[in-house]
């Protein structure tokens, strides 16, 4: 039934409704501003992170981040952590907020308060697991992501080759043996 509905969407109105496009975290941070958080909405089997600190290092915030693993006790240190950021024009990073239900009040009433004011490179990311406990407030003034592990040979292939450019592939002495290399590489790793 999955293949025939795939099969009458790519007839009806072409391929791409159907194959997801690849995860491009600078077109959500361009959608947000420093009243908006960034939130991921973590899956099964995803890791943002690695992602997010690739992107911070390109946007030259990579010095310029407060990190706070959310869970017991964590509190005071997340509150600090936005304050310092809100001020200094850095970025806080809130990780496994569904882990930390007491602080979604607390979290909903800093996001209220933010305005125009902040420091204009202020952000806050937040990841967290779906939770009925995470303020819903939050969640329609955010920028939502989710990063979805990729399926099928196709979609690895297309996000290994995301994450190169050009510069990247010619940057050597023998660039078309490098690249078939990395091809060679980026098939067996979308194979495994």
């Amino acid at each position: 039934m999955t293949a025939g509905i795939q099969n009458f969407i790519t007839e009806k109105i072409g391929q791409q409704f159907i194959d997801p496009p690849t995860f491009n975290l600078g077109a959500c941070y361009r959608d947000s501003s420093n009243i908006s958080p960034l939130i991921f909405v973590l899956s099964a089997g995803s890791d943002p992170i690695a992602d997010f600190k690739k992107f911070a290092e390109e946007s030259d915030m990579g010095s310029r981040i407060e990190s706070v693993s959310l869970g017991q006790g964590q509190e005071a240190k997340a509150e600090k952590a936005i304050e310092k950021a809100r001020t200094t024009g850095g970025w806080c990073l809130l990780q496994n907020c569904h882990l930390s239900i007491s602080f979604m009040p607390r979290l909903e009433a800093i996001v209220e308060q933010l305005n125009e004011q902040n420091n204009p490179e202020f952000r806050i990311w937040l990841t967290s697991m779906p939770s009925a406990a995470f303020p819903v407030s939050v969640l329609q003034t955010s920028v939502k992501m989710t990063l979805e592990p990729p399926t099928g040979i196709r979609s690895n292939l297309l996000r290994t080759y995301a994450n190169l450019d050009n510069r990247i592939l010619n940057d050597c002495t023998k660039p078309n043996e490098f690249k078939k290399l990395v091809f060679a590489f980026s098939l067996f790793h979308a194979i495994v």
